[in-house]
């Protein structure tokens, strides 16, 4: 369905369907994602206009037998069929789509999963009301998926790979803030930081004329770390990430943290430390340890001075990651880390699960008397203090506070967060949507 309706024998061979009502049919079973779809839906469908055949349900049948007969050439007489089966007052696809495949190979293998498309999804059934929504669904899923491997190209140091790719995504989909990011990261890391800029300034130009919009966040942060030549930009030092790779799973795991949070602090890399250290949690949960999976979620301890996620999926994952853990009744130090995390990581979103964890978290902690524990705490609470203006005062406390224990404690990561602005950065033209935790906060800090 990655292309024109189509089918492919076990022998690699193109099956012969029939005529376009016979595509329709395979078409219209495979949208429904091995649901039954019912007899009449199916004449509906094939008919919109209500240019009925004289046995429109006898038609159907023949159609289905026809494809049948196509998919299965060697099925012997009266057996039941395996591709298209009867079910109840209809017809289900059960034989393999390439839609499934791409789906489970998106994240772990981008460039596996493009490779199966063809052109645009449903190719040969642009219009058709019932496909609409399926095919814009999949080719929203591949945009995503392009950019998904360029920044794997780009994680990777092989930035002029992600180049050629990400240039012909942004002429065709200009309005994806997101490629020309990674366009122009992609050239600035290729040395051609000349490039990168024309490329900002040409999506500046084409939102503007197409969109009537101005660019946003990411993009003027990202124009202003290229002309400011931004260590930012530079691809974080790989060694010492490549020294974890031989040993056990647990071990690797927990010798992840250290490493993500020097990373994010002082190797340029925020973003994709986040997103490193989200797998890392994914895979200790994965394991069904919810001690390792705590460890890593309270060891990696980065102060925020944004009032929003650097990544909104990455952050989700550590939240249900942390309520996981929460549920086996840790001790108070531990719990206090999980709710600050779930401060940390839900901050800007709606709803009062944010504050209740900070305050819970910094409850504990005080009771602890524990000071690390506490700032880590506190930080939750200052992430959370962005809910209404005049709050600005409450967050200078806090500010003071971690600041006077990070102080006492010799954790200069944590001084960044004891001089939070007084204002939060969504405030200003442009934003602050992402992409920076202690680095945004080095420049606030002076």
């Amino acid at each position: 369905m990655l292309g024109p309706v189509d089918a492919v024998g076990p022998d690699g061979a193109v099956v012969a369907l029939g005529g376009p009502r016979h595509r329709a049919v395979l078409a219209r079973l495979a949208v429904a994602r091995g649901r039954t779809v019912p007899v009449g839906t199916l004449v509906d469908d094939l008919w919109p206009d209500g240019s009925l055949p004289a046995r429109p349900v006898g038609a159907v049948r023949t159609f289905v037998a026809a494809l049948r007969a196509a998919l299965e050439p060697d099925r012997p007489p009266r057996t039941p069929p395996t591709s298209i089966v009867t079910r109840g007052p209809g017809y289900a696809l059960a034989a393999p789509v390439d839609v499934v495949r791409f789906e489970a190979l998106r994240d772990d293998d981008p460039a596996a999963a493009l490779a199966l498309w063809r052109g645009p999804a449903y190719a040969d059934l642009a219009g058709v009301g019932w496909a609409e929504g399926e095919r814009a669904r999949l080719g929203a899923l591949r945009l995503d998926t392009v950019e998904r491997l360029a920044r794997d190209r780009l994680d990777a140091g092989r930035p002029e790979e992600a180049v050629a790719d990400l240039d012909a995504h942004t002429t065709g989909h200009p309005w994806r803030e997101e490629g020309w990011r990674l366009l122009a990261l992609a050239l600035y890391r290729a040395r051609r930081e000349g490039d990168a800029l024309a490329a900002l300034r040409r999506a500046r130009t084409r939102l503007a004329d197409e969109l009537g919009l101005d660019p946003g966040a990411a993009l003027v942060r990202l124009e202003t770390d290229v002309l400011q030549r931004s260590p930012a930009l530079d691809l974080p030092a790989s060694d010492l990430w490549s020294t974890v790779t031989g040993l056990g799973p647990r071990a690797a795991l927990t010798s992840t943290t250290p490493l993500l949070r020097t990373l994010a602090v002082h190797g340029g890399g925020p973003v994709t430390a986040l997103r490193r250290h989200a797998a890392a949690v994914a895979e200790a949960q994965r394991l069904g340890d919810p001690d390792l999976t705590a460890r890593l979620l309270g060891g990696y301890d980065v102060p925020s001075v944004w009032s929003r996620s650097d990544d909104p999926a990455s952050s989700a994952v550590l939240v249900r990651a942390a309520q996981w853990c929460l549920a086996a009744s840790p001790g108070p130090a531990t719990r206090a880390r999980l709710l600050a995390t779930i401060a940390l990581e839900t901050r800007g979103l709606p709803g009062g699960r944010g504050p209740t964890a900070a305050r819970e978290a910094e409850t504990l902690a005080r009771e602890l008397g524990d000071p690390t524990v506490l700032r880590h705490a506190l930080a939750g609470r200052v992430v959370q203090a962005f809910h209404r203006p005049g709050s600005a005062p409450e967050r200078v406390a806090l500010g003071r506070e971690i600041l006077d224990l990070a102080v006492r404690g010799e954790d200069p990561t944590s001084e960044i967060l004891g001089h939070p602005r007084p204002a939060p950065g969504p405030l200003r033209p442009g934003g602050n949507d992402g992409g920076g935790r202690a680095r945004a906060g080095a420049r606030t800090a002076g």
